[in-house]
């Protein structure tokens, strides 16, 4: 789920513009040859949550693994619970970490508190902080690409790699086709109108479920649940999410490109094809951008949050950029 929440869906991959983009098959092998892959459901994933006292406030996260770090970061109007496939398929490999960013899913801050890209990314560093954790290698989706892109350009020494999907990128952010969203926030009826995904689950698989995912049937009763309940669980949070919404204005990207040119953080970008917020053009404007990229990876079926609906492909290009 997204801001890019009540966007028409269209048909369309984009296809024109592409420059050095490698098209690969869009289902990877499963991660062991021959093995079913488990799922974690959203009861197991609750029981599963952590919180983190910090002075921001108390910061909701899952925990996975043992060795190196992985930094899993969300989009909106999602929380951790969209990397579950991922990190059943990488905890083998990394210490998986999905926090949620504040004003979305169950991390709980004051009112008074920020919710803008810079104020998450000081979230994020509070996080690693409290965690004795150094360098992580980062997988990142939507506005948490844009907030991935911070950290790499403020705090490049505590970044080790960077897996970024459809994302917010300084030329298009936030993209045209989130006003509609951020309007609505404006107007205050936001909440109202995702809080009606709880009691109608076909109405939220027709509307946000089809702009974002190739195929809305993953969007169960639970998983609506574990996404929309905390948004809507009280008038301050139901506030926050507009907030939220609010904060991904002005673009908080500006200005980053001359630092990001000089990153030596090495990058895979893997992106849907059949996005219609995040085009084509802004996966070759990554890896133009980041002298150390290691290509794209176009998933042709795949929207906005196609990450959920293929880990194999995350867990797959993750473990070739960590190389193990």
């Amino acid at each position: 789920m997204k801001r890019r929440l009540f966007l028409q869906i269209t048909p369309s991959v984009i296809a024109s513009g592409v420059t050095t983009t490698l098209i690969m098959p869009t289902l990877a092998r499963p991660v062991e040859q021959g093995i079913r892959q488990p799922t974690t459901d959203a009861a197991a994933f609750h029981a599963m949550r952590r919180f983190a006292k910090l002075p921001l406030g108390k910061i909701a996260y899952v925990e996975r693994g043992q060795g190196d770090t992985a930094l899993f970061l969300h989009g909106a109007p999602l929380n951790g619970f969209q990397w579950r496939g991922a990190i059943d398929r990488l905890s083998s490999y990394r210490r998986c970490i999905a926090p949620d960013f504040m004003g979305l899913g169950y991390t709980e801050v004051p009112a008074p508190q920020s919710l803008t890209a810079h104020a998450q990314l000081d979230m994020l560093i509070s996080l690693l902080d409290h965690l004795k954790l150094g360098a992580v290698d980062i997988v990142a989706s939507d506005s948490g690409g844009a907030v991935a892109q911070l950290l790499a350009a403020r705090y490049p020494e505590r970044v080790r790699s960077m897996l970024l999907t459809n994302c917010d990128v300084e030329t298009d952010s936030p993209p045209a086709g989130v006003q509609p969203v951020i309007n609505m926030a404006r107007a205050g009826i936001l909440a109202d109108e995702t809080a009606k995904w709880l009691s109608d689950n076909t109405l939220a698989r027709a509307t946000f479920g089809a702009a974002v995912f190739h195929n809305p049937v993953i969007l169960s009763a639970d998983n609506i649940a574990c996404y929309v309940t905390p948004l809507v669980s009280s008038p301050l949070r139901r506030q926050q999410y507009h907030d939220f919404h609010l904060a991904l204005e002005p673009n908080p990207l500006a200005g980053i490109e001359a630092t990001l040119k000089r990153s030596r953080i090495p990058v895979r970008i893997v992106w849907g094809g059949s996005d219609t917020l995040f085009s084509l053009a802004d996966a070759n404007y990554l890896d133009r951008l980041f002298p150390q990229s290691r290509g794209i990876r176009v998933v042709p079926e795949g929207k906005l949050f196609f990450q959920e609906e293929f880990p194999d492909v995350i867990a797959e290009e993750a473990r070739r950029l960590w190389k193990v």
